[in-house]
């Protein structure tokens, strides 16, 4: 990847989470966030070269102040999701087709050999971007498409705040029912990263409030399955945007609904009956800690549910650095969905 998009990718992501991907800042009895900022303390041994390099840069970036207009901040977040989009699928041979499906648009990522949906498997992405840009429904899906040779349809759902919730989950849902028709839930996997992540645990939930039956498996990396209370790891970084509260940083996105919704935040719901899920994040990640508490829940409720951390990456790395890690991260992501959906097939 040319040193100038990797540059820019820091501004990239910080802008497309201005309204702050799910969580808030540190209460007013802890230091601020400026003063315990985590991603300026010295990087561990154990990231490979490229990925201290490429960390280091992203740390070292400024975060502009104000930020830019939310249009403008769109803008960019999609051309990089274009730029990074084309060199993936040359790298993976993955073919990309807009689409739409129940009225909602798609992109579709077919790996190479598949040129249908057909009434295999397939799985559901939902991206991320702080509820309110698409900062990966290419850089998220051509990767995981490839590597488990199973197409992605991913949700290029309504944004906040022009469209609060249940916007983009009843857009989620209208894809996932679609999909349906052609393919038992058992043969579905839903995934998403950051604001996506979110978004798939409120799909579970939902369901699970109209009996429906599961998919095969969630991938949930690094979200918060509860919009109403802020966790230890916000206050070891600074909250893009400058929000002060949980409340604050997703207002946009959770609109007139209480956040203590349990559809807009599973954990005050029933979450039993939850498929297998991954959920991954890494130590210097603004939301490490409501998806290691998301974690802990979901097997405390019996549901079979795996942590995995990496060490000294900041939010979502795998979405837009390229670094050994981000490989490591795309090859357990494939190896768990398409496990699950082979364990499924005869369901």
């Amino acid at each position: 990847m040319p040193s100038k998009i990797r540059y820019l990718i820091h501004k990239a992501v910080m802008a497309a989470m201005v309204a702050a991907v799910a969580k808030g800042a540190a209460t007013a009895q802890t230091p601020s966030p400026g003063s315990r900022n985590l991603a300026r303390w010295e990087l561990p041994n154990t990231l490979s070269p490229e990925g201290r390099a490429m960390a280091a840069a992203l740390a070292a970036a400024p975060i502009p102040d104000p930020a830019p207009p939310l249009e403008a901040q769109r803008r960019f977040v999609a051309d990089l999701q274009a730029g990074m989009g084309g060199e993936l699928a040359k790298r993976y041979d993955v073919r990309v087709e807009q689409s739409t499906i129940a009225g909602v648009p798609v992109r579709i990522l077919y790996p190479k050999g598949v040129k249908a949906l057909g009434k295999g498997p397939i799985l559901l992405n939902l991206h991320g971007g702080g509820f309110q840009a698409d900062s990966g429904s290419l850089t998220e899906t051509i990767p995981i498409a490839a590597l488990t040779g199973i197409p992605v349809v991913a949700v290029l759902y309504r944004l906040a705040p022009e469209h609060p919730y249940p916007a983009a989950l009843d857009d989620a849902l209208a894809v996932y029912q679609a999909l349906e028709k052609d393919h038992t839930a058992s043969r579905i996997a839903v995934y998403g990263t950051s604001a996506g992540a979110a978004l798939s645990g409120q799909l579970m939930a939902r369901l699970t409030a109209m009996k429906r039956p599961m998919p095969a498996a969630m991938g949930y990396f690094s979200g918060s399955a509860d919009l109403s209370t802020s966790g230890d790891s916000e206050s070891w970084m600074p909250l893009p945007g400058g929000a002060r509260t949980m409340t604050e940083s997703v207002a946009g996105y959770v609109g007139k609904t209480p956040v203590d919704d349990p559809i807009l935040s599973p954990l005050m719901g029933d979450i039993s009956h939850f498929p297998p899920t991954l959920l991954v994040t890494s130590t210097r990640d603004i939301l490490l800690s409501p998806t290691s508490i998301f974690a802990r829940k979901l097997m405390e409720q019996g549901v079979d549910a795996r942590l995995v951390v990496f060490d000294g990456l900041p939010h979502a790395f795998w979405a837009y650095m390229a670094i050994p890690e981000t490989d490591q991260a795309n090859a357990l992501m494939a190896r768990f969905l398409k496990a699950r959906l082979e364990k499924t097939a005869g369901r």
